[in-house]
């Protein structure tokens, strides 16, 4: 299963990083390339532990539906969201948060795999490893511009 590590420092407080982390409202600011709306489950705000947001989407010029969960919730250290329908066999995604001195590294654990056993391992090395850590990179910047300029 593929596994992508981010690390993004931000010049804010944890509790702010962590907020806008699980923010469905900066989720979807982020993601306004690929049309993403969230349409069931929570479809604004802040999500909690044991709530669900289904997402709608275009990737690869396919519109898809995605619904993940948090599973688990410890404020201001870590929240996991986990796939539990959608095109993948699974997505697990950890947001971990450590606070140092003034700043707060934020640093997420993004792990999936695909369907379709062998042609999706194939898939995920020539394609979609690449296109999801560019999505996650891109959410992290909007959730670092946001934060940066709210202090």
């Amino acid at each position: 299963m593929p596994e992508i590590e981010l690390l993004t420092t931000i010049n804010a407080p944890i509790e702010k990083c962590f907020d806008l982390s699980r923010s469905i409202d900066l989720h979807k600011e982020s993601t306004k390339q690929t049309g993403e709306e969230a349409i069931a489950g929570r479809t604004s705000g802040l999500i909690e532990l044991g709530e669900t947001v289904t997402w709608r989407a275009k990737h690869f010029g396919i519109w898809q539906n995605l619904t993940s969960k948090i599973t688990e919730f410890d404020r201001t250290n870590l929240f996991v969201d986990e796939m539990v329908e959608g095109a993948f066999k699974s997505i697990h995604h950890e947001h971990h948060f450590t606070r140092i001195d003034d700043h707060t590294l934020m640093k997420d654990v993004f792990v999936f795999e695909s369907p379709l056993g062998i042609l999706g391992r194939f898939f995920n090395w020539l394609v979609l490893t690449n296109y999801m850590t560019r999505l996650l990179e891109k959410r992290n910047r909007v959730i670092k511009e946001v934060a940066e300029k709210a202090i």
